[in-house]
């Protein structure tokens, strides 16, 4: 590649967090659902978000242009099938994590990745004085985006999993900081021999008596509020951490990591489910995700031979780690 066009290359780069801004906007305007049934004017849309029509059209030719959309000479839009990931009905709907991403708490953080770098230190908490997760049950109505958020992730993640790996020699299997329950109700779904136990913060789990009702397996999943840091409910043949280890340092993980030991039977399995860390020059996917660690919940993504002396510290061995997608891995460990 030649500097002239390398340098176009890093542009084009660089400028690529205006078309993230632009996919959220869309999202949180809902404007695939408007359109998913058939073509629809800019005007038309606008009077059914109540925004500016001729921004609007602005906003939908650009990413028209970037493939989400098409306008066709009549200035009428219609869906992709790239943007038809944005519908709300989706199956594995990039919605609710557009919508999150765009959030103008969570942009400015991002803005200070810069201190990060420069100190180590978490640029969340440097921009707002205080932790992610303190933000958030101060702010219900951000907590509430990102849960969706995560919620709508977690399906796509489920169906990975489920295809990786077999949950049915497990009768009580626990989800711990499972958030509204879409990953566990999937599980127990897959698996009608089991039974599920379901915990997360009580703000959280609130509202996953109606996921569990959806999936037809509210009678087999209790729901428990509590804190993880302190103690888990009663012993279990398998417990699940998804997405939970890579919020956290090594210190405070292991103290999350010896509550588990104390709530899985001897002969269970810690299941953790988590991007692993890929060689030099390989997987940026994970490796821009541990960036958002650092920006945001001050953890870090991990190296497979980081999960082992973590878990180890925490009472585990690791007995095989399992690519389920390019966004997951499973990390299986046993009671050491």
């Amino acid at each position: 590649m030649d500097e002239r066009t390398a340098a176009f290359e890093l542009i084009r780069m660089v400028n690529e967090y205006r078309v993230s801004q632009a996919i959220s906007v869309a999202a949180t305007l809902g404007i695939a659902d408007h359109i998913k049934d058939g073509k629809r004017s800019a005007t038309e849309l606008a009077s059914l978000t109540d925004t500016h029509p001729r921004a609007l059209y602005r906003l939908m030719r650009a990413l028209a242009a970037a493939g989400l959309f098409h306008e066709g000479e009549d200035e009428l839009f219609s869906l992709t099938p790239l943007g038809g990931a944005l519908r709300s009905d989706a199956e594995y709907s990039a919605a609710p994590w557009a919508a999150f991403v765009g959030r103008p708490y969570y942009r400015q953080a991002w803005s200070e990745l810069l201190y990060s770098i420069q100190t180590g230190k978490n640029a969340f908490h440097h921009t707002h004085g205080k932790g992610v997760w303190e933000y958030r049950a101060e702010h219900p109505e951000e907590s509430a985006i990102f849960d969706r958020a995560m919620a709508a992730n977690s399906r796509g993640a489920a169906a990975a999993i489920l295809a990786a790996y077999d949950f049915s020699p497990f009768p009580i299997i626990m989800d711990v900081g499972g958030g509204q329950g879409s990953l566990l109700a999937e599980v127990l779904a897959a698996t009608p021999g089991s039974r599920g136990i379901l915990f997360d913060q009580p703000h959280v789990v609130v509202r996953a008596a109606s996921v569990m009702a959806a999936k037809g397996v509210a009678d087999r999943c209790e729901i428990v509020g509590g804190d993880f840091f302190a103690a888990l409910p009663a012993r279990a043949d398998a417990v699940l951490l998804k997405w939970i280890l890579h919020d956290w340092d090594d210190e405070t993980n292991v103290a999350i990591l010896k509550n588990c030991r104390r709530a899985i039977h001897d002969g269970g399995k810690l299941l953790v489910f988590e991007a692993v860390l890929a060689p030099p020059n390989q997987g940026a996917n994970a490796k821009f995700s541990d960036l958002n660690m650092l920006v945001a919940p001050d953890g870090q993504e991990r190296t497979a031979e980081e999960f082992k002396s973590l878990l180890a510290k925490g009472g585990f061995e690791v007995t095989e780690i399992v690519e389920a997608g390019p966004r997951i891995s499973i990390v299986e460990g046993r009671p050491a």
